[in-house]
């Protein structure tokens, strides 16, 4: 059995779902949407989730796509991963963008419309120095690795 982290949760609605996983093992708990919304073509929108979270310092979360709404229905997130830092207790909402040039989206109030996983994320001290140390790769950068 994995590392257990108790997170806080506040319910902002009564009436919505709390995240939850959908089977024994998901690394992501489902969020829900708890208001309905319309994605153009190209459109996005900031869906309010009705809740908000403690997460612990030393931890942070990561708000992911669901794979079926992307994969069917080009729904997906801007800025994904999106980063929730451990000192945030605001509302839980979720950037969501409609990738498909011509058709709509409907979010439905209480639709799973992303996953949250929870990490454990070390603080860095950065230490100045006048040379890094070599490696194979060096500078290569974008693309440094071919196209096959």
């Amino acid at each position: 059995m994995g590392a257990s982290v108790t997170l806080p949760i506040k319910r902002l609605r009564d009436d919505i779902d709390m995240p939850s996983y959908a089977h024994v093992g998901d690394a992501g708990l489902d969020l829900r949407a708890a208001e309905s919304c319309y994605l153009e073509p190209h459109g996005r929108a900031i869906v309010p989730c009705g809740f908000a979270l403690a997460i612990p310092f030393g931890y942070a979360g990561l708000v992911l796509p669901r794979s079926g709404l992307a994969s069917k229905h080009g729904i997906t997130l801007p800025n994904s991963p999106g980063l929730i830092d451990s000192g945030y207790r605001g509302e839980m909402m979720v950037s969501l963008q409609n990738t498909d040039a011509r058709e709509g989206f409907l979010i439905e109030a209480g639709m799973r419309i992303a996953q949250l996983v929870i990490i454990e994320v070390p603080t860095v001290t950065l230490l100045p120095v006048d040379q890094l140390d070599e490696t194979d790769r060096g500078t290569g950068g974008f693309g440094s690795s071919g196209m096959e």
